[in-house]
């Protein structure tokens, strides 16, 4: 599967050699220097080939490894930030060169991370500090250094500490660069301690930006295809003029070439907090949002196509306040365009409590806009899964659902909310349903913003629609009360 990838890259870098060979021969013989007078044209035109190492050469000494001791609770098999270990696709990448773990309750890992200012202010990755008993410091030049905690940032991984001693002073450091002014393609610089290889180097693309990993509520990473591994969280990610544009935070477990960086604007909107405060306080809207779809949009009668639809709104919030109701559609903050529900998370979570902010939205397919006065928003993120179902007594209905009635004792095993609406139990695959993103154990609770009580209502609504046409529903998830729209075409 590897080989025309390989075959691609050979091809690429014959053709660079050809036109340096190119070139090189057609310099007269007296401009050639002595030493190379027996060279092959190939040998010459890779010497003339541009190099790394002044770049490297440049920031090396600001990138440091962190050692950490940590507390480790519970038993079992521990992931790198204490938590259970779990099956997935994407690890946090902390070393562990040899740590104990299990009856004494603590772990050794070491990770990365770069000086920021001369006085001794490192960042890092969240996990690679969280819960440390003690951390140290080493830099390129063979110095080490105790470590405090200044700040730290579990939902972006983002963590600051600060060196100790009489003679943590005039450090090198790198600065933050703009993230946003990256383009996929542009050549990109990893350094960091993988696998306790102190200062190890690699090259590679911005391959993507904006990633939601599904880490956090306010993902934004960008994935390079630049060699990191265990060892590298923490460290920079350097563009071609020596500034980092992110923090190594994850990669996917099992591939290659695959890895994820906070992106530096993100870091420099918090940076400020996490220095004084030690934490990040973020505004907050109240309201349950999703995505707009093509689909949706025609459903609403919208003359736009993404943005963020208010399928929840908090009674007391501050939306409500503001008056945001159901099914209005976001589409800018303060001017800032919109274009799905994640963006609005992460642009409301950079602005402080108390801000005032307007919001363009469209409601009832009429554009306006909206103060709101932001609030702070929770500190904790709850993400629940979803419970298994059961009673499904359905029928088959012409977009391919099985449907069954909700009853108070399926209800309280699912952890819905209310024990009325049309139960999901089967989707058939490649069916409307499947398209619109229906699964077993949604609970529908409206249609065309009717109430439904009952899978027959459903059922007859479904029925009822024109073929060509979109019923739009709202329903919820099993242990959880936020609600979502999805757009059921008919066939």
């Amino acid at each position: 599967m590897r080989l025309p990838i390989l075959r691609v890259r050979s091809t690429v870098i014959a053709a660079v050699i050809a036109v340096f060979s190119s070139v090189a021969l057609a310099q007269p013989a007296a401009s050639q220097p002595s030493s190379t007078g027996n060279m092959q044209p190939e040998t010459r035109a890779a010497q003339s080939l541009p190099s790394l190492a002044p770049l490297v050469d440049s920031v090396k000494a600001a990138v440091v490894n962190v050692d950490v001791t940590a507390k480790v609770s519970g038993r079992g098999e521990r992931g790198e930030r204490g938590e259970e270990m779990e099956q997935s696709p994407l690890d946090r990448f902390f070393g562990h060169p040899g740590g104990r773990e299990g009856r004494e309750s603590i772990r050794q890992g070491a990770g990365s991370g770069f000086i920021i200012d001369p006085k001794g202010l490192v960042l890092t990755n969240n996990h690679v500090v969280e819960d440390a008993v003690s951390i140290t410091v080493h830099l390129n030049d063979g110095r080490s250094f105790p470590a405090e905690i200044v700040g730290r940032d579990p939902l972006t991984d983002v963590a600051v500490i600060r060196l100790q001693g009489k003679d943590v002073k005039e450090l090198p450091v790198v600065g933050l660069g703009d993230s946003e002014a990256l383009k996929v393609g542009d050549w990109l610089l990893a350094i960091g301690n993988p696998f306790g290889l102190a200062s190890s180097v690699s090259l590679g693309i911005l391959s993507a930006k904006a990633r939601d990993i599904q880490a956090g509520p306010y993902d934004d990473f960008l994935q390079t295809d630049a060699a990191i591994n265990p060892g590298n969280s923490g460290g920079p990610l350097f563009n071609m003029k020596g500034e980092v544009i992110g923090i190594n935070t994850a990669i996917v477990g099992g591939g290659t070439g695959i890895g994820f960086a906070v992106p530096s604007n993100m870091i420099k909107a918090l940076l400020p907090q996490l220095e004084k405060e030690g934490s990040v306080t973020r505004g907050y809207l109240g309201i349950g949002i999703q995505d707009l779809t093509a689909d949706l949009g025609k459903a609403l009668n919208l003359p736009v196509t993404e943005g963020a639809i208010v399928n929840e709104v908090s009674s007391g919030g501050p939306s409500a306040k503001a008056g945001i109701k159901l099914d209005d559609v976001i589409v800018a903050l303060d001017g800032q365009k919109i274009s799905t529900a994640s963006a609005l998370t992460r642009a409301v979570a950079l602005k402080r409590p108390g801000a005032s902010a307007t919001l363009t939205l469209y409601r009832n397919g009429k554009k306006e806009d909206v103060k709101v006065t932001l609030g702070t928003r929770p500190d904790i993120e709850g993400y629940s899964k979803r419970a298994p179902h059961e009673n499904e007594e359905s029928s088959k209905a012409r977009v391919g659902l099985s449907l069954s009635d909700l009853d108070a004792r399926t209800a309280q095993q699912a952890g819905f909310s209310k024990s009325e609406g049309a139960l999901i139990t089967d989707v058939v695959p490649g069916s409307p349903a499947e398209r619109a993103d229906l699964a077993p154990g949604m609970l529908v609770v409206e249609a065309n913003r009717k109430p439904v009580h009952s899978a027959q209502e459903l059922a007859s609504a479904i029925k009822s629609t024109p073929s060509g046409s979109t019923l739009l529903l709202r329903v919820t998830a099993p242990g959880n009360n936020s609600r979502f729209l999805r757009a059921l075409k008919m066939p």
